[in-house]
């Protein structure tokens, strides 16, 4: 776990230090928004301390995204609800014109950075407990990841068949259910996959085809999974079938509306959905 940031005293008033904060990682699994009263964020924090770093409204309210009048207006209802204003404005005269915070202002912006520090290491340990219970960092992991391909299933790596230029990995699901892709030898050698590593398959809804009758024909797909349609979502153009398979797991397919009239397809049909092994892309833990 990194080592807590050292603390810095709040000042009393004159410049608030600027404290350097470690920036939470776009795989951290525990993760909060800090807030004072309710309604002072991390945007009203970034308004304060572009007044004092320009010492112009008008220039920290265009760095921190309000309007001018937005801007005074926050601070104006801050100030009232901390009963003591936060800026204060000058014209002209021997320092120039401008807006600075206030001694009670600065207080505030210190307290912030301190707290700031304190959420940061908070969160660093609740994750450290996080990750040593069994198995639950991992499901985290894997309901976290964003991509856009509709299906997400996480599994464990089962069989790990490498050629020359194609290896094909075997996935085991809930429900003894497997999903199998094929991708290039070196892509699996940089992955590092092996049987017993846990692994998330994505297919894309477009790459599934489901069949309802095979009529005595036999298909190349590798990948072929029986279910039962649980719900059919209709669209201007394309439906979004979804198939629920042994184990409760639920895998979707883009199918054209014509498609779906022609074939009949109704919650409650057994049907078949299948793709090809090249289709899967898997994704490991870093």
């Amino acid at each position: 776990m990194p080592a807590r940031p050292r603390s810095t005293a709040v000042p009393e008033a004159g410049v608030a230090p600027v404290v350097q904060l470690p920036r939470p990682a776009d795989t951290a699994l525990v993760r909060g928004e800090l807030r004072l009263g309710g309604r002072l964020d991390t945007r009203f924090f970034a308004l304060l301390r572009a007044v004092q770093d320009s010492g112009s409204l008008h220039k920290a309210a265009r760095a921190a995204g309000y309007s001018y009048k937005g801007a005074w207006l926050l601070l104006e209802s801050a100030g009232n609800l901390a009963r003591a204003p936060l800026v204060e404005t000058a014209t002209g005269g021997l320092g120039g014109g401008g807006t600075r915070l206030t001694a009670a202002a600065l207080r505030l912006l210190g307290a912030w950075q301190q707290l700031q520090i304190r959420h940061a290491s908070f969160l660093r340990e609740q994750e450290a407990w996080l990750l040593e219970q069994p198995g639950l960092a991992t499901l985290l992991r894997s309901v976290s990841m964003k991509t856009t391909a509709r299906n997400q299933f996480a599994g464990t790596v089962s069989e790990v068949t490498q050629g020359p230029a194609t290896t094909h990995v075997s996935l085991a699901l809930p429900g003894g259910l497997e999903i199998t892709a094929a991708m290039t030898t070196t892509a699996a050698r940089q992955l590092k996959l092996a049987a017993g590593r846990e692994a998330i398959a994505l297919v894309k809804a477009s790459e599934v085809v489901l069949v309802t009758d095979f009529a005595g024909y036999r298909l190349s797909a590798r990948n072929q999974l029986e279910g039962t349609v649980s719900r059919v979502h209709k669209g201007a153009v394309t439906s979004m079938v979804g198939l629920t398979l042994p184990g409760g797991v639920t895998i979707t397919a883009s199918v054209t509306n014509d498609a779906v009239e022609a074939l009949d397809i109704a919650v409650g049909q057994t049907a078949t959905a299948t793709f090809k092994a090249y289709a899967v892309m898997l994704a490991v833990p870093a």
